[in-house]
């Protein structure tokens, strides 16, 4: 068996690739040779700034226990190079996307693999996790014919989501983010729909009618505030934003006091409760697959690393994040 490359942090803002023995080949496990990996500029930049707390409830197959050293990431896509006894030969040579650390091999049962549809490339692959997590954003809001909706935060995941709400018949979309660059990734034509892609600056309570629902994704909980100050009486606030140890004074005094607003809470490893009876985990990714045919995010890959280069990957995302999208690592490079 090889020794796999893998990715460790052991401090804040401190990696290195480490070689680790590969266990031996049970007879119902594959070996995956991975061929790309995608950061979470969300989620994982605060494991790299030291920034999370040490239990945290995150994606299936990764470790609720967060100390140093150790091997994080969650969007690895790869090709099946060897199979045990027991696995089914059509498994050999198949593409397949695994919530895995990043790491240049890994041995896994096959059913924590996801057999990767035929049409899509595995970059476009790499964006599952993230889709998966906008899905589900959106089946939280249940948005609603006609209402004006505004995102806050125009990472991948904001992107994502955006691209899916884009697709309902809303009155208005509105989306903001800090970076110029990310304004403008979203490109929507739709003669049915008004979209806008804003400044911070440019989004005044003044300038807008209030928000019938508003998506929190920019990773500020103080952002919270903004949120509260553009959605309207009984309106939704969806915060999907996950901030690890960062706090911030959220005003619920004031206007929100009297406003009837809802704080709703959406996390991506359960479903909600109102649709477990008749949603589960498969449902929702048989989803995240076909918006992923329509949507094809990979056009959002700003920079592409090899994993020996860790450190100038994350270096970029923690010290110049508005030249970033998405960053991947591509382990033919």
């Amino acid at each position: 068996m090889p020794k796999a490359k893998t990715l460790f942090f052991i401090a804040p803002k401190k990696t290195e690739i480490r070689e680790i023995p590969l266990p031996h080949l049970e007879e119902d496990e594959v070996l995956v040779e991975t061929i790309c990996s995608a950061i979470s500029a969300g989620t994982e930049m605060l494991v790299y700034r030291g920034q999370f707390p040490h239990i945290a409830d995150l994606h299936d197959n990764v470790s609720s226990e967060l100390k140093y050293p150790l091997a994080y990431g969650y969007a690895c896509v790869g090709r099946v190079v060897e199979v045990g006894k027991e696995v089914n030969s059509e498994w050999v040579n198949r593409i397949v996307f695994a919530f895995h650390p990043h790491a240049s091999h890994f041995v896994s049962k096959t059913e924590s693999l996801f057999p990767i549809p035929y049409s899509l490339p595995p970059e476009t692959a790499c964006f599952l996790p993230n889709m998966e997590t906008a899905v589900n954003l959106v089946q939280d809001a249940a948005p609603i014919l006609g209402e004006r909706v505004l995102v806050l935060g125009q990472g991948v995941v904001g992107l994502l989501t955006a691209s899916l709400l884009s697709e309902f018949p809303l009155e208005s979309l509105v989306t903001v983010d800090n970076f110029e660059l990310r304004r403008n990734a979203l490109q929507v034509e739709s003669k049915k729909l008004e979209v806008k892609n804003l400044a911070p600056d440019d989004l005044r309570p003044s300038t807008f009618n209030p928000f019938d629902l508003t998506f929190e994704l920019s990773g500020s909980p103080s952002t919270l505030n903004d949120a509260i100050a553009l959605t309207t009486f009984s309106g939704r606030i969806i915060v999907g934003s996950w901030y690890g140890q960062k706090h911030a004074e959220i005003n619920l005094g004031g206007a929100f006091h009297r406003s009837r607003i809802k704080l709703i809470s959406s996390q991506v490893s359960t479903i909600s409760p109102e649709l477990s009876g008749r949603w589960d985990k498969s449902r929702r990714f048989d989803v995240a697959w076909k918006a992923l045919e329509r949507i094809r995010p990979e056009k959002w890959i700003t920079h592409r690393f090899s994993l020996n280069d860790a450190e100038k990957a994350y270096h970029l995302l923690d010290e110049n994040p508005q030249d970033t999208i998405q960053v991947i690592f591509d382990y033919k490079a």
